[in-house]
């Protein structure tokens, strides 16, 4: 692949640049991690989240946007506008045994910062990063934030405990469990006080530059830990079951117009909740409030962003997007500082996660969960949020989108122009109520066998390198009628795109990562 140069990736009018200086938004891009589709309250879930409530009641919210559907390539792809494959961060070979990815240098693909720095843009980032290179050769300081283009970062290299993470690199600087200082540390509320610390130092030294924020929050993945009076709460909230919340949640969902769909299958993996006893009932119940509880702090701490940002003079020319980088995940595994049994529920002497029948929920109405291809695991919130900028305001947008297209979104909005081998479009048009994003498009995943491709309503989805199957996301969003056996010839065409997309890719197939990994072939999760 050619290396990807700076002057060949941002070309823009210089006279327009300078004109336009101060017209430019700000951009504060958040993604939070492992969070379902309907986990929040503006997409039908019963989680308390009034400040993204008020952020889509004031802006746009899209009803079919993607991720990758598992952490790292979702980054790589919303980073540099690139598939993770093509970038060389995904199940891929290394030099001489395959291995999960070896490295996104600068000499594959710039990322979001890189990019706007040269438009005149300063660069924050707070929070999980995932993007460092495996390369030996590129791996070190220059794979980390700082070394990305990004001016200041609070980053966690190694979390594992929410109130005690083992490893923050704070600028350049390694500070192991700052928890042991700091008895009242806990890693979401210390994401949203350096964003805020960000903004008064910005405002103070640069306020004539624009700002590029990437605040990427490691809540609510695994470990389930979260403030004893949050996990309060909503403590008595799912004791009703998942398969109530499933229905409920749908209902809303439908309600708010954000989809209609079926309710798809409880998982294979799940039992009726009915069928538990009393205390299993409590445990599972408790679980799901530390879920719920994680997401309410990362929205508390929003809301606290966003009324930083207003009282600096920002709010209405900043762009907010929201976003999570999969679905919900069913993994059970214990890692970190192991599980306390009789530690209090949500703290940090426990080690608990979602598993998969809760995990179910959060991703209702849809089948299966992080890392698979169906839209359980790729389906996202987005939420756009722009005063001065969005122009149908409260509205929801059915236009198909992915992470590789927030690249394009922010280098068009900052006065530049993407190179040709980017995989996204730009966003602005929808954003300002002026069009759709162009003609009809395809969109393409794999990870570890796990592979789809959704061209206009249709799509082809497969199972750990398995049988394919075809739904028409128009009437079956959440892919309960296989139609694979009915549009034959769709199908077959669809299967030939895929696959030359794959071949270009690099992907690496399906019965040399089984050598590999023999595990991949049977279900991922592990206890």
């Amino acid at each position: 692949m050619m290396a990807m140069t700076l002057s060949g990736f941002c070309q823009w009018d210089s006279i327009l640049r300078a004109a336009d200086k101060d017209s430019r938004p700000n951009i504060l891009l958040i993604m939070v991690d492992d969070m379902g589709y309907s986990d929040i309250g503006c997409y039908g879930g019963e989680v308390d989240t009034p400040n993204l409530d008020r952020l889509a009641a004031g802006g746009l919210r899209f009803t079919q946007f993607y991720n990758t559907g598992r952490c790292w390539p979702t980054r790589a792809a919303l980073m540099t506008g690139r598939y993770p494959h093509d970038v060389g961060h995904a199940m891929m070979f290394g030099r001489d045994a395959p291995r999960a990815y070896h490295g996104l240098s600068k000499e594959r693909a710039l990322m979001i910062p890189e990019v706007l720095k040269p438009l005149g843009y300063r660069n924050y980032h707070v929070g999980k990063w995932h993007l460092q290179s495996r390369d030996k050769e590129a791996a070190g300081a220059a794979s980390w934030p700082l070394g990305r283009g990004f001016d200041r970062s609070y980053c966690v290299k190694r979390q594992d405990n929410f109130f005690n993470p083992k490893l923050m690199l704070d600028e350049h600087f390694s500070i192991k469990r700052p928890g042991d200082d700091d008895p009242d540390y806990y890693i979401t509320t210390a994401f949203t006080k350096r964003t805020i610390h960000y903004l008064d130092e910005h405002k103070t030294y640069h306020s004539d530059e624009p700002f590029f924020i990437y605040l990427a929050h490691t809540a609510p993945h695994f470990p389930l830990h979260a403030p004893a009076q949050d996990v309060a709460r909503f403590r008595e909230r799912y004791r009703v079951g998942w398969d109530v919340i499933r229905q409920q949640r749908l209902e809303r969902m439908e309600k708010m117009g954000i989809l209609k769909a079926k309710l798809s299958a409880r998982d294979a993996d799940a039992v009726a909740w009915d069928s538990l006893s009393a205390e299993e009932q409590d445990e599972w119940s408790g679980r799901m409030a530390v879920h719920a509880a994680m997401i309410y702090r990362v929205d508390v701490g929003i809301g606290k962003i966003v009324q930083k940002l207003k009282s600096i003079g920002e709010l209405d020319n900043t762009l907010i997007l929201f976003l999570s980088d999969n679905g919900a995940s069913a993994e059970y595994i214990v890692r970190g500082d192991g599980n306390d049994a009789k530690a209090a529920l949500g703290s940090g002497g426990t080690y608990r996660t979602l598993e998969v029948a809760w995990a179910n929920a959060s991703n209702t109405p849809f089948r299966y969960h992080k890392i698979w291809a169906h839209e359980g695991g790729i389906s996202t919130p987005l939420i756009a949020f722009w005063p001065t900028g969005i122009k149908n305001k409260g509205e929801l947008t059915n236009e198909l989108g992915h992470v590789v297209d927030v690249l394009p979104t922010v280098v068009e909005l900052a006065g530049g122009k993407p190179d040709q081998e980017v995989a996204g479009r730009s966003l602005v048009a929808v954003l300002r109520g002026e069009g759709k994003m162009g003609p009809e498009r395809s969109i393409y995943w794999e990870h570890q066998g796990n592979r789809a491709i959704r061209q206009g309503d249709w799509k082809l989805v497969a199972v750990n390198g398995g049988k394919w199957e075809m739904y028409n996301l128009a009437e079956d969003r959440s892919e309960t009628n296989d139609l694979i056996d009915v549009e034959t010839a769709r199908a077959e065409g669809m299967k030939i795109s895929w696959k030359k997309w794959a071949d270009k890719q690099g992907v690496l197939p399906w019965d040399d990562l089984k050598k590999w990994r023999p595990n991949y072939s049977k279900d991922y999760r592990m206890k």
